[in-house]
């Protein structure tokens, strides 16, 4: 793992979006990093359950995957594949 991206344990859920938010900093700048719903699932082979808060299962499902996740976002940051606000996803 490159020690210059470093992963702060920051992260929402994105209700409207239906994705988590998780950031990364590298070389001194704050790095977007989004994951959906849908890749979560995928990532933890997660059988669909019924949740009365979302956010708080998601969130826990991204805390499952986290390392998984954040290989992922390293790639992409290395790669420089930026979307047009600077952010990376994942899908």
């Amino acid at each position: 793992m490159n020690q210059s991206i470093l992963f702060p344990d920051l992260q929402y859920w994105d209700d409207a979006q239906g994705q988590i938010c998780f950031m990364a900093q590298s070389q001194g700048m704050n790095i977007k990093c989004y994951i959906s719903a849908a890749k979560l699932r995928e990532l933890n082979d997660f059988s669909e359950q019924p949740s009365t808060d979302e956010a708080a299962a998601m969130l826990a499902l991204f805390d499952a995957v986290r390392f998984d996740a954040e290989e992922m976002a390293e790639e992409l940051i290395e790669a420089e594949e930026f979307d047009e606000f600077g952010a990376v996803r994942l899908g």
